[in-house]
């Protein structure tokens, strides 16, 4: 088993220090890092510091982009369809295969029985991930199918009450846009 980092086994303020002094120096000067830690007794190279910074980096990029992936679906698509809970499973569900394999890759010490557990959760989440997604879709179908039952119906009408083929192909195509 690979041994755990050594800024993995950094106290939680020390680690939460150092977390906001990368992301204030842009995830540089690890030298400067290295010697400010060693001042406060703490003797970790500044290669452990680069691993650890460029997790971190990737980690809040991550973040920063999922965010603003559901932040322009907000602004932009509507959400009549559900399309933005379909968007929101389909990153959850990237982002859980992105947290296995940070997992089948992690430096850090993590037991064979924790890791089993973390990846135990992770199948349960991506389980109910994908039944969300059958009911999403399901839901989707039944929508589309009242629509376009809604629409023969109210183009029969139109046209009984004796609107011309294009009002009443008008109304139609109305009411299936609501489910597009």
């Amino acid at each position: 088993m690979p041994r755990r980092s050594k800024v993995g086994k950094l106290p939680a303020d020390i680690r939460g220090w150092l977390d906001a002094i990368l992301v204030g120096n842009q995830f540089g000067g690890y030298v400067a890092l290295e010697a400010a830690l060693r001042a406060k007794g703490y003797a970790v190279s500044k290669s452990a510091l680069h691993r650890y910074g460029s997790k971190l980096e990737r980690r809040l990029q991550a973040i920063r982009d999922s965010t603003e992936a559901a932040r322009a679906i907000a602004q932009t698509a509507p959400d009549e369809a559900d399309d933005r809970s379909a968007a929101v499973m389909s990153m959850v569900q990237s982002d859980i295969f992105n947290i296995l394999v940070d997992l089948q890759d992690s430096e850090d010490d993590v037991p064979h029985a924790e890791r089993l557990k973390l990846r135990s959760r992770a199948a349960k989440s991506i389980a109910e991930l994908s039944r969300a997604s059958v009911n999403q879709k399901k839901w989707m179908v039944d929508v589309r199918s009242r629509t376009e039952a809604a629409a023969k119906k109210a183009e029969s009408l139109a046209r009984k009450g004796g609107l011309s083929e294009d009002s009443a192909a008008e109304i139609r195509r109305a009411i299936l846009g609501i489910a597009a």
